[in-house]
C-alpha cells in the first residue's frame, strides 16, 4: 500500500488543521493506521492509531481531547482533525499503515511498514 498525508500548514496556537492520508490498493479496510510526529532533534512518536474498521483507537496524552481520528475506507482515507493546536504540536507528521487483524491498533513505529512522506505543520504562538 502507498500513503500520501496532506493537509500540513501554518497555523496560530490554538487553530485547527485537519490532516488527511490516502492510500491506494483496494485493501486498505485491512490496515490498522497511524499517525506519527517528529519534530527536530526528537524521536517519532506515535499521536493517534486506529484499527482496520476505525472502531479501536489510541490516543497520546498530549493530544487527547484535541485530536481526533477518523477513517473512510470506501475512500481510502484517514483523517486527522487537530484542534486548539499549541506550538508543541510543531512536527511533521507521518501516516503509516500495517496490515492487522480485526480490532488492533499499533502506537510503535517498528510495528509499521508502509510510510507516508510526511506533512509539515507550524504552530505559531
Amino acid at each position: 500500500v502507498q500513503l500520501q498525508a496532506s493537509g500540513g500548514g501554518l497555523v496560530q496556537a490554538g487553530g485547527s488543521l485537519r490532516l488527511s492520508c490516502a492510500a491506494s490498493g483496494r485493501t486498505f479496510s485491512l490496515y490498522a493506521v497511524g499517525w506519527f510526529r517528529q519534530a527536530p532533534g526528537a524521536e517519532r512518536e506515535c499521536v493517534v492509531a486506529t484499527s482496520r474498521s476505525g472502531g479501536r483507537t489510541y490516543y497520546a496524552e498530549s493530544v487527547k481531547g484535541r485530536f481526533t481520528v477518523s477513517r473512510d475506507n470506501a475512500k481510502n482515507t484517514v483523517y486527522l482533525q487537530m484542534n486548539i493546536l499549541e506550538p508543541e504540536d510543531t512536527a511533521v507528521y507521518y501516516c503509516a499503515a500495517k496490515f492487522s487483524a480485526r480490532g488492533t491498533y499499533y502506537y510503535t513505529a517498528k510495528e509499521y511498514g508502509y510510510w507516508g512522506q510526511g506533512t509539515q505543520v507550524t504552530v505559531s504562538s
